[in-house]
């Protein structure tokens, strides 16, 4: 016999990669609608309807959730969001600077208020400061107090968020614009800082959204009736109507924001991809 004459043995066939892929995601889907339908089961919905979505509570919120509530919420975040980006660029070309002492500044605001939570700087501005400065006012009251709390927390990471969008501005944009005669600081003003901020505007938009959810803490300065923002607002008709409706019907109302600022934020990030092939 020779080699030529031994049979050959036929190839077991497996599973091809893209068929291992189908699986998966098969088993991956069929898991996740298993786990919806039991939870739909198992859900006690009549007890959730009664205490979350009594439509009689929920229609006694309007208009004022949205001409008072929604409105103060949405002062407070852009008050605290231009505050927060002045400060964030100071703070970000500071990082940047060449002086040692104003690196040493900016990276000890960044650390301590990127790592200090967004509620005890609240507390700070509503109880330290009054006590350390007695007698002593925040412009604006509690619009005030609000725009420079917020605006210390969005500051921290907006100061990173800028400078990360000045360092990706190619260094050639720099020199080009000292040999036309541009000083360093009308250079970076008028050429760097503009193509920066086209950089970072996703991000910019995620910081704002992250505001506009931190302004909730607002409640801790100590506002009146005609101040309150949307979770205080809430929480207010919930303790008046032993309901949680109003909690819920202000949920809502954040996710009339955020749903359309995330949209503008994922549509941005996509044409400065696009922008960048």
């Amino acid at each position: 016999m020779t080699f030529t004459d031994v049979p050959l043995q036929p190839k077991k066939k497996g599973l091809t990669r893209r068929q291992k892929r189908s699986l998966s995601r098969g088993v991956q889907y069929t898991v996740f609608v298993a786990a919806v339908i039991a939870l739909a089961v198992t859900a006690d919905w009549g007890r959730l309807q009664n205490q979350f979505a009594q439509p009689d509570i929920a229609r006694q919120m309007f208009p004022d959730v949205i001409t008072l509530a929604l409105k103060n919420t949405v002062l407070y975040t852009v008050s605290g969001f231009v505050g927060a980006m002045a400060l964030g660029l100071v703070v970000a070309l500071m990082r940047l600077s060449s002086v040692g002492p104003y690196r040493w500044v900016a990276s000890v605001f960044i650390e301590v208020f990127r790592g200090l939570p967004a509620l005890l700087i609240f507390v700070f501005i509503g109880v330290a400061v009054p006590l350390a400065f007695p007698g002593t006012e925040i412009p604006g009251g509690t619009y005030g107090k609000a725009a420079l709390g917020l605006g210390l927390i969005g500051a921290a990471y907006m100061a990173e968020t800028f400078r990360a969008g000045i360092q990706a501005v190619p260094k050639g944009q720099m020199e080009a614009a000292r040999s036309l005669g541009f000083s360093p600081a009308r250079a970076m003003v008028s050429i760097i800082i503009p193509q920066a901020f086209r950089i970072i505007l996703p991000p910019l938009t995620n910081e704002f959204i992250m505001l506009f959810k931190d302004s909730s803490l607002v409640l801790l300065l100590g506002v009146t009736l005609e101040e309150r923002e949307l979770s205080k607002f809430g929480r207010d008709l919930a303790s008046t109507t032993a309901n949680s409706t109003p909690i819920l019907v202000a949920g809502l109302c954040y996710l009339l924001v955020t749903i359309p600022l995330g949209f503008v934020a994922r549509r941005l990030e996509a044409n400065a991809q696009e922008a960048v092939k």
